[in-house]
């Protein structure tokens, strides 16, 4: 009994260990076919594999399958990938519903969207999707013609990189909110509400841990360290003067009202002295004219005298004669 448990036992950790083996090349050439369909000749790739474009001349397409103008190419590219040997290079694909990260990476606008890659330099194919162009595209070296991506677009810079991790990142938060109103049966309005609070909880959570590593790398200077004799002489200074200031004030408006003062009794004066002379001057020419006028009456009396003497010399002459 016991060999026969050994034997059965050793079959079926054999039978675990072929399931190991082959379960992930199972898995990943049915990413390529699937049973009952001719096998393809186009690479499908994806964010684990997408780095195989960095090396030869590709052909890449981005594609959805709701897309009616991807399905319309697709014979055509499939007839293509079938003449890739020939014309030296690999075809590939990539479904841009099942890869977002891919799709923002090379920043995937417009579907379908066509690529060739040689060595790591991308083109944008904008040509017609016939067979015959294509193919000529290639023959004919015409990709040489176009002017490649430039550096910082290039699907392998460090901001294409943070392109593709936001497009992936979308896609898990759609593929959540798939989950919760599908599912879960919750309402389209409370899943949105449950994103606005998750984003404002992150906010907050990203702007504290900004504000710690601030304060970490910039640490703020205590108020308690211990004051050196300059600077507490200056800060002594600086109290001092601080107390100062309203003396001085108070000091200036005293000296300043009296200033005013003095100016105000300055203008009186002034103003007195002028009236007085103005008064003296009117007096002076009232004495001036009454002595005039005694001057003019002076010589009228002399007059009258010698008029009044002569009268009498002349009366008595006649009385003598």
């Amino acid at each position: 009994m016991a060999p026969g448990r050994w034997r059965q036992g050793g079959r079926l950790l054999r039978a675990l260990l072929l399931v190991a083996l082959l379960g992930p090349a199972a898995a990943f050439s049915s990413s390529f076919y699937s049973p009952g369909e001719p096998r393809s000749s186009v690479r499908v790739l994806c964010g684990s594999n997408w780095s195989l474009v960095l090396q030869g001349q590709w052909m890449l397409e981005f594609y959805a399958p709701w897309c009616p103008a991807c399905r319309q190419l697709e014979p055509t590219w499939e007839s293509f990938a079938k003449e890739s040997e020939r014309l030296g290079i690999a075809v590939g694909k990539v479904d841009v519903t099942q890869e977002p990260g891919l799709s923002g990476r090379f920043f995937v606008t417009t579907l379908p969207t066509i690529y060739h890659a040689n060595d790591g330099v991308f083109r944008r194919y904008r040509g017609s999707r016939t067979l015959e162009d294509l193919q000529g595209y290639i023959l004919e070296r015409k990709w040489e013609a176009v002017e490649p991506v430039a550096g910082w677009k290039s699907p392998s810079s460090i901001m294409m990189h943070g392109m593709a991790g936001l497009f992936h990142f979308s896609g898990w938060i759609r593929q959540i909110h798939n989950y919760l109103t599908g599912t879960l049966g919750v309402h389209v309005w409370v899943s949105y509400a449950i994103f606005i609070l998750a984003t404002l909880l992150i906010g907050l959570l990203l702007g504290l841990v900004l504000v710690l590593i601030s304060d970490c790398l910039c640490p703020a200077k205590s108020k308690h360290l211990a004051e050196t004799p300059e600077e507490a002489i200056s800060k002594e200074n600086v109290e001092n003067a601080a107390l100062e200031e309203p003396d001085e004030a108070a000091r200036l408006s005293a000296d300043e009202a009296a200033d005013v003062n003095d100016l105000s009794d300055g203008e009186d004066a002034a103003n007195s002295s002028a009236d007085e002379s103005e008064e003296d001057l009117a007096l002076g020419k009232e004495s001036g004219g009454e002595e005039t006028e005694d001057l003019s009456e002076q010589p009228v009396a002399e007059s009258e005298t010698e008029s009044t003497v002569r009268q009498r010399k002349s009366q008595g002459a006649e009385k003598e004669l």
